[in-house]
């Protein structure tokens, strides 16, 4: 391979991993620290923060219109314009080219679709620095300060509980209600508005959260511990159409902060109002309206038996078909045959799942819930329907908490562990190798770099053990070079010209490094495989580094040497005290 071919290689690899490498580097450096708390939290509360800000702004640019409307946009909002340009393009018409205040809200059909505009910013600003997020490297628990706790899910006990209402084979049923007991923590954690949290399945029948950020451990226990409540509603149209009109003409003064009604004699006093829920790009619950819905209940969720998702026999679209007990066959029966052409709402921990029209009474107990729905909608109404029945009981099984401070001490200690520790073999290679100790330098600089990209390339965990990965790895990187060095310095002394000493150093060196670092690999493969936690974070970093030091050692290195000789046309190596 010739060095133009082994440069362009070089370009392209650090090329490629500064693609990766970027989402953490907007993260970190470039995303400011208050757009970066408002990313880690929940999406609720980005949605909340984002209708606020819309609210303040709208109200400050209808105070300047009322004040003088013929005055041009503030700077801050001359963004605007070009939105306001594109809504006179939708009915054909032009901005005028020094829009005013009136000009810009006038292209706006109303106050909604106003605050619409602003809210869109707010939302889109922080969902772009949360998927930025997603793509970067994390820090782990050790480093950022929070809690993680292991949950066991008793799954005998849930299918004793469900005794012979269970319809598949008891490891299906068994997966259902795992897979159940996940949505349902993902679901409570979220709304509770704590920070990014990581919740997955270990093993068969444990999960496992991870907090970070402060969090206060009673909470959170009682958070996993508590149940969710689901329940059916008589849905009132009429009011439901009045509400979503005094809504859309008073968007900013319906609800308080805390999200209860300012005047409740805009709906009935017999009545509440919940939002109306779908799954959003990140699988959380995202509000898509709201529906009034009478404060009766109407059928508890204690009477579901068994839920799934089938094909119409008719149209083949998707539907959710679930089972009653005796007791709720016979309370449905007689509420549906009541209320034929009226709408039932899924009540799910105080948000409306599901908002389906009655067409016939069901007296069997055998329902159907149709509407066109897609797929994903149809599981997303399943996994409800289950919560109710698919009773998992949970214990926190181990709990453990580490303070923000002591992450902060963490990461001070682990830069400078690393700062220092390359410091001193790289002080260490330009001393005792001269010049040719720069290739060494730029090799380990190079490594460092490659590593954190390959982090962020796989959206992986930086802890402290694979700070500790790093820190090894470094010295590791090291004894290729000495190994080169050493080899060419032999070749030098046996009067070989500096292109041949080269070229043979590396390559007596070649099988010496490999043999090292393949059985380095192999043990960082098994310990990543078979360890866990911290063990598995040590043998991630540990495998990544034998690597990319292999790489910056025998690729980048010799390129340097080969640039030296023919391209500066060096005759001698600076490679050591007494080699000339």
């Amino acid at each position: 391979m010739n060095k133009r071919t082994r440069f362009v290689i070089l370009l392209a690899v650090l090329a490629i991993c500064f693609v990766f490498l970027w989402p953490s580097i907007s993260w970190y450096a470039r995303t400011p620290k208050e757009v970066q708390a408002l990313a880690l939290g929940s999406t609720e509360n980005i949605k909340d923060y984002a209708t606020a800000k819309a609210a303040e702004d709208v109200r400050n640019i209808k105070a300047l219109a009322k004040t003088n409307a013929d005055s041009a946009l503030p700077a801050e909002f001359k963004w605007l314009e070009k939105e306001a340009a594109k809504a006179y393009k939708v009915i054909g018409k032009k901005l005028p080219a020094s829009a005013t205040v009136k000009d810009v809200m006038g292209a706006f059909a109303s106050e909604a679709a106003f605050q619409d505009v602003f809210q869109s910013r707010y939302r889109d600003e922080i969902l772009a620095a949360k998927k930025k997020y997603t793509n970067s490297v994390k820090l782990g628990l050790d480093l950022s300060g929070g809690m993680n706790v292991i949950v066991k899910a008793d799954l005998d006990q849930a299918l004793a509980n469900a005794g012979d209402s269970v319809t598949t084979d008891a490891e299906t049923y068994k997966k259902e209600a795992m897979a159940n007991a996940l949505e349902n923590l993902s679901s409570r954690i979220d709304r509770f508005g704590l920070t990014s949290p990581v919740i997955r399945q270990q093993g068969e029948d444990r999960i496992y959260i991870e907090i970070p950020g402060a969090a206060q451990a009673d909470a959170i226990n009682t958070l996993i511990m508590g149940k969710g409540v689901l329940n059916f509603r008589l849905v009132d149209t009429e009011a439901t159409n009045n509400f979503l009109l005094y809504y859309s003409q008073n968007p900013t003064t319906t609800f308080n902060a805390s999200g209860s009604l300012i005047d409740p004699t805009v709906i009935p006093e017999d009545c509440e109002v919940f939002g109306e829920y779908t799954k959003d790009e990140y699988g959380l619950d995202e509000r898509i309206g709201f529906v009034v819905v009478k404060k009766e209940v109407a059928l508890d969720g204690q009477h579901i038996k068994s839920a799934d998702v089938r094909a119409d026999q008719y149209t083949n679209q998707p539907e959710v078909a679930f089972t009653l007990d005796a007791e709720g066959a016979e309370i449905f029966a007689e509420f549906t045959a009541n209320h034929v052409g009226d709408n039932l709402a899924i009540v799910s921990d105080n948000k409306i799942k599901s908002n389906a029209r009655i067409n016939s009474a069901i007296p069997s107990g055998q329902v159907s819930l149709t509407g066109g729905f897609s797929a994903e909608e149809a599981n997303n109404i399943k996994k409800v329907l289950q919560s109710a029945w698919l009773n998992v009981p949970l214990t926190v099984e181990s709990q453990q908490v580490i303070g923000a401070s002591l992450g902060e001490d963490a990461i001070h200690s682990g830069i400078m562990a690393i700062a220092l520790g390359l410091g001193l073999i790289l002080l260490f290679m330009l001393i005792y190798y001269k010049a040719s100790g720069i290739n060494a330098v730029v090799a380990q600089v190079l490594n460092l770099y490659i590593m954190f990209s390959v982090l962020s390339a796989f959206n992986l965990t930086l802890t402290l053990s694979s700070i500790a990965g790093m820190i090894l790895t470094i010295g590791m990187a090291v004894d290729a070079n000495v190994i080169i060095f050493e080899r060419i310095k032999e070749e030098l002394r046996a009067g070989k010209s500096r292109k041949a000493a080269i070229s043979m150093g590396f390559d007596n060196a070649f099988w010496a490094i490999m043999d090292s670092n393949i059985t380095t690999f192999i043990a960082a493969i098994f310990l990543s495989q078979l360890g866990t936690g911290s063990i598995q974070g040590f043998a991630v970093s540990l495998a990544i580094g034998v690597v990319s030091s292999v790489f910056t050692a025998l690729f980048v290195s010799r390129l340097m040497f080969d640039f030296d000789t023919d391209v500066l046309h060096s005759e001698k190596v600076s490679i050591g005290w007494g080699i000339k």
